[in-house]
């Protein structure tokens, strides 16, 4: 009996999981940006985004002055994610107006167009690898590797993956490793680097002379630090997992890299909201060009995509993830020190 005759078989075939290239075709049906939908949360975004800000400024109780400033970080967090969404051509690809309004955003959001899509597209590209994961990412190295480094290189690799140096991602992963060190390396490619650190540093002084150093904690340090301290682990997390694949050139694949090296991470509505959907990383990552909000879609509809590996914002899996610290080949494992 043929398969074409036995509807049983047809069944069985329908729902065998996909893999490889086809799982990755399967998702462009979901790889359309919706204009209007597009612009009306852009658009949202930044309204609120803005006028948070204005409250931190308002003749407003105190209490309500803190409360602005929390929702203008937590504002600023989904802006760099719609940002990110636009850089990658998942939202508004074909739109001008909006490549200009974003190339302003990424200055504002300490993260320039010239740097953000060279590194994160690298990352894209060379996810879960060993070698030449670091470029857009946080490093990776294997415990031999540790092991036979100098104690130089061992400080250096423990600063860039420690917790406090994701604590304050505001000032060591963005405005020094997005702007300050792309612009001493390559000032010409980079000069958008220096614009934004000039940009803010206007900014906070225009802040200070009108309006007071208190005006600048709750405007501008407090919405960065909460923006990009969260924005720091979020990256850090969705790679760096206690159930986290790495390989070597001969075991990667784009389609393992993303199911097995990206995480899906587990958060409520309201931070699902604010961070954008960017916590179903594995199907960012499967295809990057999927909107931000058509993400949740994606699994709903893929049965392949729905038992990923997970993490979440409660505290300890936050442990668990900032423990790791090299990867050991012998188990296959990220393990601590």
């Amino acid at each position: 009996m043929t398969t074409r005759s036995n509807p049983a078989a047809l069944r069985e075939l329908d729902a065998a999981p996909r893999t490889g290239k086809e799982l990755i075709l399967a998702t462009k049906p979901y790889a359309h940006d919706r204009t209007a939908a597009s612009w009306t949360y852009l658009l949202v975004t930044l309204g609120l985004w803005l006028a948070a800000l204005a409250g931190t400024l308002a003749h407003l109780p105190l209490v309500g002055r803190i409360a602005c400033s929390i929702l203008a970080g937590l504002s600023l967090l989904r802006l760099f994610v719609l940002y990110h969404d636009q850089q990658h051509h998942a939202i508004l690809p074909k739109s001008k107006v909006a490549e200009g309004l974003m190339r302003v955003v990424g200055i504002l959001v300490l993260s320039p167009s010239s740097i953000w899509r060279s590194s994160h597209d690298h990352h894209h590209k060379h996810n879960s690898k060993i070698k030449g994961s670091h470029i857009g990412s946080f490093p990776v190295m294997t415990k031999d590797n540790y092991l036979a480094a100098s104690r130089g290189e061992r400080r250096l690799y423990l600063f860039m993956r420690h917790p406090l140096t994701i604590l304050f991602g505001y000032l060591f992963v963005f405005l020094f490793g997005m702007c300050v060190r792309p612009f001493a390396m390559k000032p010409r490619e980079h000069a958008e680097c220096l614009v934004a650190l000039l940009a803010h540093l206007g900014i906070g002084i225009a802040l200070v002379h009108f309006f007071g150093w208190g005006a600048w904690v709750l405007a501008q340090a407090v919405p960065h630090f909460i923006a990009y301290a969260i924005g720091s682990y979020l990256f850090y997390a969705q790679h760096n997992f206690p159930d986290v694949s790495f390989h070597d050139k001969e075991g990667w694949t784009y389609e393992k890299a993303a199911l097995e090296s990206s995480s899906y991470m587990k958060t409520g509505a309201v931070m699902a909201w604010f961070t954008g959907n960017i916590g179903y990383h594995h199907i960012h990552h499967l295809n990057a060009r999927i909107p931000f909000y058509r993400l949740p879609e994606v699994m709903r509809a893929m049965p392949e995509l729905q038992s990923p590996k997970t993490t979440s914002l409660h505290p300890a899996d936050i442990f668990r993830c900032l423990r790791l610290k090299v990867w050991d080949v012998a188990t296959q494992r990220m393990v601590g020190l």
